[in-house]
């Protein structure tokens, strides 16, 4: 099953955070620990990720680095800043909340 764009892009950036809260990680990387950590659900493509790690660099959320690597040419690494644990926090507890209330509208919790 195919998510539709809009859930994609809503969810970018809490799960970019969500995946460098476990250490410093480059592109590759972070596309890959989605890919695996989802069973498959959430394929994301290197060409999805990079646009919103230039977003949330430039707001402040992460930083980077670049570094030699074993493959032969640098790569950037990404790391979270104090403002992205911060955010990170903060798109958990929304996140829970917002779970919760769609479940209960569209029938699918008791409580």
């Amino acid at each position: 099953m195919r998510f539709r764009k809009e859930l994609i892009g809503s969810t970018t950036a809490p799960l970019v955070l969500a995946v460098l809260s476990r250490g410093e990680s480059y592109g590759y990387e972070i596309a890959r620990a989605v890919n695996v950590d989802s069973d498959g659900a959430l394929e994301w493509q290197e060409g999805t990720l990079y646009p919103a790690l230039h977003k949330m660099e430039k707001d402040g959320l992460i930083a980077s680095a670049w570094r030699d690597s074993d493959a032969g040419r640098p790569r950037k690494y990404y790391r979270l800043t104090e403002s992205g644990w911060k955010a990170l926090e903060e798109y958990r507890a929304e996140w829970d909340r917002y779970v919760w209330a769609v479940a209960r509208v569209m029938g699918r919790s008791s409580s």
